[in-house]
């Protein structure tokens, strides 16, 4: 079983209940449930590339790549990604994209 996000309430539940309700409860406990619609390393990967494509290069990208890999996108396929998708969203996103990728997999060593 998923573990339970919780990021929605624990930043914006006093502030914005409804909006970290929707974050939690439907986006990552209904949306991201879907597996035999979508694996979870499938949709990582199209979040990766929508969040980076948007220009969305905080620490929600930094998160999504991290989720990324712990679905089991390796770092030679999100290497892919994101070059394939600096070619359609920008050069300079890419970049800060790839900043975010190598510190979550590291630079270097087995891949």
């Amino acid at each position: 079983m998923p573990e339970k996000v919780t990021a929605g309430r624990d930043t914006l539940g006093d502030f914005a209940p409804t909006f970290a309700a929707l974050n939690d409860d439907v986006l990552f406990g209904q949306v991201w449930a879907r597996e035999e619609q979508l694996s979870p390393r499938i949709r990582s990967i199209v979040t990766v590339t929508a969040l980076m494509s948007s220009g969305v290069l905080d620490s929600s990208l930094q998160h999504h790549i991290g989720r990324a890999k712990a679905n089991g996108v390796t770092a030679d396929e999100m290497a892919e990604v994101l070059t394939h998708a600096a070619f359609y969203a920008g050069w300079p996103k890419a970049w800060a994209a790839f900043r975010m990728a190598t510190d979550i997999y590291g630079g270097g060593g087995p891949r």
